[in-house]
């Protein structure tokens, strides 16, 4: 079997599952946030059921409109916290939250070997640390609520092997940007995306939660890695609980093995309106723009705020360019502080902001006018995704959009420093 099949396997009470098989399949996390968690908790309620499966196995995370920016999204946040003291649930209040995708693994709330479920469709960056993690919609996530189980078709597995060596500026958020340029983004509909390969072993824990991240808008079901020794030693400290690590088999049956040599690969820049409309950025240079926002649960990590610090140390963000940085949690925000990053983005005349999704989503934060361009490292550029419809944000790694920053157009890190 392969590695997801294995832990599917495992948490169905079957000695092997195929692709195709219809499964009940048992959850050791259930999650939801501030903007999906009202429809489950209704879904919920009209299941009639008295109390969930586990208290300690369903958590709560306002990280998309929180701080709240107006009633609306001030209510929906205190349905969640209300239903969450009611059933002793895991939450975590804004001055302890963060970006749910960073938190999560941060916190050492899922590990290796394990099948997380989560009302967001980037559920799946948790497949970095070997675990079979995939976004539902709010309804079943009422029901793994109440059961502490989902029922699922098993996905078959694609896998994509990287080999050489990744250049400077260059990191996960390029492999999987050409990865998705390369397939589309249905290239991996319903399908387990399994990154393997000596660029893939070489790559940070970081570099590799923005690959899983981002395997949904290949249209994956699951993206997820091997464990190895920087997967343990990332766990090692984190972990509250036992987990159990799988490995595929040597003849797994994959569905496709698809290869890449990356060695002279640039930095990738996916342009308006899709995340597969990906050129090398060397091709994108000299548009002009109006915003950066350096963040969200693909690109809001440590590495990748370091990654932007060193483009922007000593140097000014155009000022006809509004420059946006948001840390994935609290703890990533007091690290960076204490690194001295928060001061290299004050003083280059970025704004620094509390863990938040928002301009992810066009909430808000950095919402688009009519006419303007954004680099961001989020995931998605959609019609209207960060605001306006006739608004266009480009896709791209921290030092792109740290140097598009410097120059007020798309630019390669490179013709930076």
């Amino acid at each position: 079997m392969t590695l997801a099949e294995k832990i599917l396997a495992a948490h169905c009470g079957l000695d092997r599952v195929s692709p195709g098989e219809f499964i009940n399949v048992r959850v050791d996390l259930v999650l939801s946030n501030d903007i999906t968690a009202p429809l489950a908790i209704k879904e919920f309620e009209r299941l009639g059921v008295k109390k969930v499966f586990d208290p300690k196995k369903i958590i709560m995370i306002p990280d998309h409109f929180c701080p709240n920016k107006d009633i609306l999204s001030a209510e929906q946040a205190k349905m969640m916290r209300e239903f969450a003291r009611q059933y002793d649930l895991l939450y975590y209040e804004v001055g302890r939250m963060g970006i749910e995708h960073v938190l999560l693994p941060e916190q050492g709330l899922v590990l290796p070997g394990e099948v997380i479920v989560g009302a967001d469709s980037h559920t799946c960056t948790y497949g970095a640390l070997g675990a079979f993690a995939t976004g539902m919609g709010s309804t079943d996530i009422a029901v793994a609520m109440a059961t502490g189980e989902i029922w699922m078709k098993v996905p078959p597995t694609i896998k994509f092997v990287y080999s050489g060596k990744l250049g400077k500026w260059v990191g996960g958020k390029d492999l999987i940007l050409y990865t998705i340029g390369n397939i589309g983004v249905d290239g991996a509909l319903y399908s387990v995306m399994e990154f393997t390969g000596e660029a893939i072993d070489a790559l940070s824990m970081d570099g590799r939660f923005t690959m899983a991240n981002m395997a949904i808008e290949a249209g994956g079901k699951a993206g997820i890695f091997r464990i190895d020794g920087k997967t343990q030693q990332y766990v090692k400290g984190r972990a509250s609980r036992a987990y159990h690590v799988y490995q595929p088999d040597d003849n797994a049956k994959y569905e496709r093995v698809i290869e890449y040599d990356v060695s002279k690969m640039e930095p990738q820049v996916a342009l308006p309106h899709l995340p597969s409309n990906v050129k090398p950025v060397s091709q994108v240079v000299d548009i002009k723009i109006d915003q950066v926002v350096i963040g969200s649960c693909t690109n809001g990590r440590l590495d990748d705020l370091r990654m932007a610090a060193r483009i922007l140390k000593g140097r000014q963000v155009k000022p006809e360019v509004r420059c946006i940085v948001i840390p994935g949690t609290q703890q990533v925000y007091l690290d960076a502080m204490h690194e001295g990053l928060i001061e290299i983005f004050i003083k280059a005349g970025a704004v620094v902001s509390t863990p938040t999704c928002g301009p992810c989503l066009g909430g808000y934060m950095g919402v688009l006018a009519a006419g303007e361009r954004c680099v961001s490292t989020t995931n998605r550029n959609f019609v209207g995704r960060m605001g306006s419809p006739q608004s266009e944000v480009y896709l791209a790694n921290p030092a792109v959009a740290a140097a598009s920053a410097v120059a007020g157009k798309i630019t390669s890190p490179v013709s930076i420093g």
